[in-house]
């Protein structure tokens, strides 16, 4: 019995996190020092990434001949992110008023090491929304799969799936087929670099802890004891609702997705599990086409945990200089949030970017104020991917319903038998 549960993935990722935090709180300079581990693990999945998108999105609509349903499921896609990610938005800024976090922490930002932050305030005031339109188009190609980014990719595919649709049917179906061979190889690397992955969540985790310490996270508990809770609020509320709406439970889809969870947790990043949920939103019934462009969408503008950090952190910074903000500069920071937080990836560090570029439009409150928020920020990261990973995971289900592609039955088999290991699939 306890050698199949040390068999489970998401078992060895568990106990890897708990080790990981011994390690670095018992030997700080260890911890610190395995740092390359979990960058490690992030850089090999990271490597499967691209080609994964571009294959599964080019698939999915290279094998749809109304080429007119691809764009109404980007249309859905986008209305859907936007309403829930405002709501995100909403409720950080709510909490953050009512709790008045931040309150009696009287930070004098002249006493702030402005130079802690400048690498990410020099990053923020460089993404302007021109140019991170501007850099949705990549420079050739093939350097889209070189930098990696994902929206680059996102629109090559969208672009090749068109062409390969528009190719006559004794060409499309052939090469529909190979792209669709081609991605079940990439699947298959990413099945052995998974199994590194409580290698990576402990290397991750022994540094976060060796590096930071506690003392950083207890120091600014109040900050991330509330947004920890507003997510859990979030997820159980908003994303329930949506997902009772749907016709299931957000805990069995909780329970469904926990190994990819758990490899989130351990490494701060959600993009290390991209791969494993696009299949299992395939499992849960969704249709593949709305999979292969919802989730990597949903990548770069369903960012929910992300868009609640931006706005509770905010106000936490604003409470804690004491600096007095009007009814006019709260809803100012909802609309910048709302559009700073489009392209934010699921990497770490990402979300502390958008912050700064939020701050930066925002002068009364000190962009200085942001280094007292360092030392933290990784331990927010993680609460960061976890709800970004949940609320794509809800919004595919949400589209595929929508768009009248979900396979009801087969989604509640699969959320009634729960996560099951790729061996037991194969003896089935």
């Amino acid at each position: 019995m306890l050698r199949r549960w040390l068999g489970l993935l998401y078992v060895q990722v568990l106990i890897a996190i708990v080790l990981g935090v011994l390690v670095g709180a018992l030997y700080p300079a260890t911890g610190a020092s395995l740092k390359p581990l979990g960058d490690a693990f992030v850089k090999l999945i990271k490597v499967v990434i691209a080609p994964v998108v571009f294959c599964t999105v080019v698939h999915g609509i290279a094998s749809v001949r109304d080429a007119s349903k691809v764009g109404r499921v980007g249309l859905k896609a986008i209305l859907y992110f936007e309403v829930v990610s405002t709501f995100a938005l909403a409720i950080g800024l709510i909490v953050a008023k009512v709790l008045k976090t931040g309150s009696g922490f009287n930070i004098d930002p002249a006493q702030m090491d402005a130079k802690a932050i400048q690498g990410f305030t020099q990053r923020a005031q460089s993404d302007s929304v021109v140019s991170h339109l501007m850099n949705i188009i990549p420079d050739t190609f093939f350097g889209a799969f070189v930098n990696g980014d994902l929206l680059q990719v996102l629109f090559l595919a969208v672009i090749t799936g068109f062409a390969i649709n528009a190719l006559p049917e004794k060409m499309r179906v052939p090469v529909a087929h190979a792209i669709d061979h081609l991605s079940a190889i990439f699947f298959g690397i990413v099945k052995i670099v998974v199994k590194a992955a409580p290698l990576g969540a402990f290397g991750a985790m022994a540094f976060t802890i060796g590096q930071y310490g506690i003392g950083s996270l207890l120091r600014l508990g109040e900050l991330v004891a509330t947004f920890y809770a507003t997510s859990i609020l979030f997820v159980l509320l908003v994303l329930g609702s949506i997902a009772r709406f749907c016709g299931f439970s957000i805990l069995r889809f909780l329970n469904y997705i926990r190994e990819e969870l758990l490899i989130v947790l351990g490494t701060s990043s959600s993009e290390s599990v991209l791969p494993q949920v696009m299949r299992k939103m395939e499992r849960l019934g969704c249709a593949p086409n709305v999979v292969g462009l919802t989730v990597p969408l949903g990548y770069s503008f369903n960012l929910d945990g992300t868009n609640i950090y931006m706005t509770l952190a905010t106000m936490f910074l604003a409470y804690a200089t004491n600096t007095p903000l009007t009814l006019g500069q709260e809803l100012t920071i909802l609309l910048v949030a709302m559009l700073t937080s489009k392209g934010a990836s699921g990497v770490t560090g990402a979300g502390f970017i958008t912050l700064a570029a939020t701050l930066s439009v925002i002068p009364d409150i000190p962009i200085a104020s942001l280094a007292v928020l360092i030392g933290i920020d990784k331990f927010m990261s993680e609460c960061r991917a976890l709800t970004n990973l949940v609320g794509n995971g809800v919004a595919c289900v949400a589209i595929s319903r929508w768009e009248g592609e979900l396979d009801r039955d087969q989604l509640q088999r699969e959320l009634a038998a729960g996560p099951q290991p790729e061996e037991a699939r194969a003896a089935a």
